[in-house]
C-alpha cells in the first residue's frame, strides 16, 4: 500500500463533492420542509372552496336571506349609531360609534370608541323553531371585533397621565342582539383581545359593550328564511 499525502487538487475535488452533497441533502430538506405548508394550503384553499360553494347553493344565490340588508341605529342615552351590513346568510359586517368599557394593566377606561365586527349569528334556526323573533337580526352571535379608544373622548378612566394616548383592541366578542316590533335595539356583547397602545403599554383584557339604540331602516316583515334540509 502506498500512502502519501493529499495534493492541493484532490482536496479541492474532495471538498467539492462533500459540498455538493451538503447542498443537495439541504435542498431535499427544503423541498420537504416546503412541500407540507403547501399541501396544508391546498388542503384548506378545498375547504373553505366547497364550503363556499355549498352555501351559494343553500342559499339559492347571492340573497340575504336570514339577516337584514342593512340596519341603522341611533343610541339613545348618549350620541352613537351602528350600521350593520348583511353580507351572507347568517354573517354580518357593522360598525359604530358608541361607549365602551376596557380594563387591563394600564388601567380601566370607559367612555367612546369606534367599534368593527364581523358577526357570525349562530341560533337564528333554534330561536325560529322556538317561535322567537329574529326579524332585525334578534339572535346570539360570534364577532371578530376591533375597538379604537381616544383619550380626549373617555368619560371615566384611571390611565396614566399620558396626554393624547390611544390604544386599539384586537380580540374576539360573544353578542346578543335583540330588536323589538316598534324599533327598540338592545346590542350586548363582551369579548377578551389584544391591546396594542400608543403611548400606553401593550397588554390584553376584556371589553364590555351595550346600546340601547333605535332602529331607523325598515325591517322586513316577513322575512323568507331557509336553512339545509335535515
Amino acid at each position: 500500500m502506498v500512502c502519501g499525502k493529499i495534493g492541493p487538487h484532490a482536496k479541492l475535488l474532495i471538498n467539492n463533492t462533500q459540498g455538493k452533497d451538503k447542498d443537495n441533502s439541504f435542498r431535499d430538506t427544503k423541498n420537504r420542509t416546503m412541500y407540507k405548508p403547501r399541501l396544508l394550503l391546498c388542503c384548506l384553499a378545498i375547504f373553505f372552496g366547497s364550503n363556499l360553494n355549498g352555501q351559494y347553493l343553500q342559499e339559492k344565490g347571492l340573497g340575504i336571506i336570514n339577516l337584514e340588508r342593512h340596519q341603522f341605529t341611533i343610541n339613545l342615552f348618549a350620541p352613537g349609531f351602528r350600521y350593520e351590513l348583511g353580507l351572507l346568510r347568517n354573517v354580518s359586517a357593522s360598525t359604530s360609534f358608541s361607549p365602551a368599557f376596557v380594563n387591563y394593566r394600564e388601567g380601566y377606561t370607559f367612555g367612546y370608541s369606534w367599534h368593527v365586527r364581523l358577526r357570525y349569528y349562530h341560533n337564528i334556526r333554534k330561536r325560529l323553531d322556538i317561535n322567537k323573533n329574529v326579524v332585525g337580526n334578534s339572535a346570539n352571535y360570534f364577532a371578530a371585533a376591533q375597538s379604537i379608544f381616544w383619550e380626549p373622548i373617555q368619560i371615566v378612566e384611571n390611565m396614566p397621565n399620558t396626554k393624547d394616548w390611544s390604544f386599539s383592541f384586537y380580540g374576539a366578542v360573544y353578542g346578543v342582539q335583540r330588536t323589538f316590533r316598534k324599533g327598540l335595539n338592545i346590542n350586548a356583547e363582551v369579548g377578551y383581545g389584544y391591546i396594542r397602545g400608543d403611548g400606553l403599554l401593550d397588554g390584553h383584557g376584556p371589553l364590555v359593550h351595550i346600546t340601547f339604540g333605535w332602529v331607523l331602516t325598515k325591517r322586513r316583515k316577513k322575512p323568507e328564511f331557509q336553512f339545509d334540509v335535515d
